[in-house]
């Protein structure tokens, strides 16, 4: 089968398309041949070596595609049966083996395409959303990149879940995206502080809790855009990671809180996994939630899309198709 490659740490021109023997199929795992894989910041983190991974290996932790081997011992798939799944390592690739306990069904009407732009970014949406933070009716959240990828889908659930939507982009194309999916308020970070924008739009009372997932560049107007006893959720550096600070920047900016979660301990049972991607397709399903899809790329052009990614020439969800 063809795969892409990373024999040495390095920027998007270190993948490479190979041709790589297949995995054999083991206890309680199932062989997928895929039709569509997703491309996230994660990816970029593990090919540049920011999160070192053993080398060489397939970057990639998402995709959908139909079951075409399963093991003896897995009852809950059959050959043919369209799955989806995140955080099983090696999807950019033509075909994966996966646990059986990390992948979903995906529902008839759904693509193979919508399934593999949800799971990842959707439950990572999902998670911020509905766990990390709860958001309620009258929630004042603040959203950075919301025309990205997680951020279209978490300002959708946000508006879903009732809360007040501040969002901010890096110009006014971005800026129309993310008011269509939903935010009340959006800021164009290129032009004002979105601290002092945050301020001026609530009078003062700031927001309840920051999602952002740029990092280096935000923090600190993130944390100036809380109300007391606010929550900053860090999930993403696009910018760098956040340089170390003095805990104490956070009582003198209203007792705040900071959580760093990551998707897998917020999936880590199966009911918990299960329940997220059936909430997403079902929102999908209703057309209460809109997958955006802002490029396909033949896997060959796994670079193009990273190079894409990295420079924020995109909107939406971006995708490998095999």
């Amino acid at each position: 089968m063809r795969a892409i490659r990373v024999q040495k740490s390095g920027g998007p021109e270190s993948m490479h398309l190979e041709e790589v023997a297949p995995d054999s199929v083991g206890s309680g795992q199932v062989r997928i041949r895929l039709e569509a894989c997703g491309v996230n910041f994660i990816d970029i983190y593990q090919r540049s070596g920011f999160y070192p991974v053993s080398l060489p290996f397939t970057p990639g932790l998402e995709g959908a595609g139909h079951v075409s081997e399963v093991a003896a011992d897995v009852t809950d798939f059959k050959v043919g049966d369209a799955v989806a799944f995140a955080q099983v390592a090696g999807a950019y690739a033509e075909e994966i083996v996966a646990p059986a306990k990390s992948i979903v069904k995906i529902p008839a009407h759904l693509t193979s395409e919508i399934a593999a732009a949800s799971m990842l970014q959707g439950m990572t949406a999902h998670y911020l959303a509905c766990s990390t933070f709860e958001l309620k009716a009258g929630s004042k959240c603040l959203i950075h990149a919301a025309a990205g990828g997680v951020g279209l889908l978490l300002t959708q659930i946000a508006k879903l879940k009732g809360a007040q939507v501040f969002a901010t982009v890096s110009n006014p194309e971005k800026a129309a995206a993310a008011k269509a999916a939903g935010a009340d308020h959006v800021i164009d970070y290129s032009k004002v502080k979105f601290e002092d924008a945050i301020a001026e739009l609530t009078s003062g009372k700031k927001v309840d809790v920051v999602y952002d997932s740029v990092g280096k560049s935000t923090y600190l107007g993130s944390l100036k855009s809380l109300a007391p006893r606010g929550m900053l959720v860090s999930f993403g550096q696009s910018s760098g990671p956040v340089e170390a600070f003095n805990p104490l920047l956070l009582s003198q900016n209203g007792s705040l809180f900071l959580t760093r979660p990551t998707l897998g301990h917020y999936t880590a049972t199966r009911e918990e996994f299960e329940w997220r991607a059936r909430e997403l397709f079902t929102w999908i399903t209703e057309k209460q939630l809109k997958i955006t899809i802002g490029g396909r790329y033949p896997l060959a052009q796994a670079p193009e899309a990273h190079g894409d990614l990295e420079a924020r020439r995109t909107s939406g969800k971006l995708l490998l198709l095999p």
